[in-house]
């Protein structure tokens, strides 16, 4: 390959999702030089997680920066709640977590990553690369020295002390490590589409189940954005059976606005999202990291997956920043990392597991009306004890603090 130019820094990030954002923003931050790369000309990707969860939101507050994030549009849901056979049970209820974050914020993820990258900028550390796509490792004597970038100018060798990938569950850079991912399994998979929005509309309920059907609606100001959850590879009958059949389907999901199936004029309107379990047995080699969903894909339930890949961010700042300080750091250093942050990764996926396996998929099977599962009983029965499954999604399993410095404001 003909190489046309050469850089070098200290870390490059390959993906400007929330780890490799977060991440580039905590090193540059600690005075590390870092160049993230994001292979979109900008953020904004319909099928990106919209929740910001009370563990980011207490990292967002410890960089001082709570104030500024909530004055971006958004939605602060207090308590989550599920609709089954047409009953709300409430779920959850964030108003007694610790912390000054009782709430998760609805908010789409190009305006979270928009924010973080405006921020970032003011730390002359931080170097952000638009259409920029890594395209392979550079090795040498069994470290990873750097990664060859896919640019709009270019073939772009960039040599590096760490290259980290957060380049998602499709990741070239754990696939160009040798990376192979341990897969978990998933009885799901997801459709993404838009319904409209009125002004009168109500809030809508984290989730609406009933017999065969399972309907998420988000609110996006003028529009739902809404997830359609179906059996793995469901889709492709779906289609078979034409439409007209979808959108009667849509039409018994949607609730309220089920007079607007018809706003799916076609397939066209309805995207796929496959839904994929798994994690690296390894996460790292000399000179390279994976984090985030390179190194964990997450399941959709719960909405955890961006708050797992923050707090991965968070642990390698913490983490990393005294060594890459110090010079390049060693692979004891970067298994630091995986040691900090697998645990709470195999908790989170055990549960969700259990939760696609023996909730979501019987009742997308079932043709019979469902039954509210026990525990929602006893949360109805006990309102007091919804702040544990609120604890478990909001905060969950070994949340991460941001120990890392502010070298620039000295």
């Amino acid at each position: 390959m003909d190489i046309p130019k050469t850089i070098s820094t200290r870390v490059v990030i390959a993906g400007g999702g929330p780890a490799g954002m977060v991440c580039g923003f905590l090193l540059a931050r600690a005075g590390i030089d870092v160049i993230v790369l994001e292979k979109h000309k900008d953020f904004f990707r319909d099928f990106r997680g919209d929740t910001v969860h009370p563990a980011t939101l207490t990292a967002i507050h410890e960089l001082g920066l709570l104030e500024e994030f909530r004055k971006i549009p958004h939605q602060e849901l207090q308590d989550v709640a599920a609709e089954i056979e047409g009953v709300e049970y409430k779920a959850g209820d964030f108003r007694h977590l610790p912390g000054l974050a009782k709430f998760i914020a609805l908010m789409p993820q190009w305006d979270f990553l928009n924010f973080l990258a405006e921020k970032a900028k003011v730390f002359p550390h931080f170097h952000l690369m638009m259409e920029a796509k890594a395209a392979d490792l550079i090795e040498a004597d069994g470290n990873v020295t750097g990664l060859i970038a896919e640019t709009q100018d270019g073939a772009l060798r960039i040599d590096a002390d760490l290259v980290i990938g957060a380049d998602g569950r499709h990741s070239t850079i754990r696939e160009k490590a040798g990376f192979s991912p341990k897969d978990i399994g998933a009885p799901i998979d997801v459709l993404w589409l838009r319904l409209p929005r009125k002004q009168s509309d109500p809030e809508a309920v984290l989730g609406r189940v009933s017999a065969g059907l399972l309907f998420v609606m988000i609110d996006r100001g003028d529009y739902w954005q809404c997830a359609f959850v179906v059996p793995k590879g469901g889709f492709d009958k779906i289609k078979q059976n034409g439409i007209e059949a979808f959108r009667k389907r849509l039409a018994k999901a949607a609730g309220f606005a089920a007079n607007r199936a018809d706003a799916i004029e076609s397939f066209d309107d309805v995207s796929l999202l496959t839904v994929t379990v798994d994690r690296l047995p390894q996460w790292a080699k000399p000179g390279l990291l994976c984090i985030g969903d390179s190194a964990h894909a997450m399941s959709p339930v719960g909405g955890v997956g961006i708050n797992l890949a923050v707090q991965d961010a968070i642990a390698t700042a913490n983490l990393l920043w005294q060594p890459l300080a110090n010079g390049k750091p060693v692979l004891a250093d970067l298994n630091a990392v995986q040691a900090r942050r697998e645990f709470p990764v195999k908790v989170t996926q055990a549960v969700q597991v259990a939760i696609q396996n023996r909730i979501i998929a019987p009742a997308l099977e079932s043709a019979v009306p469902l039954k509210p599962p026990f525990v929602l009983k006893l949360l109805a029965a006990f309102p007091i004890l919804r702040v544990i499954p609120a604890y478990a999604v909001g905060v969950g399993v070994r949340p991460e603090h941001i120990h890392s410095p502010d070298r620039t404001s000295a």
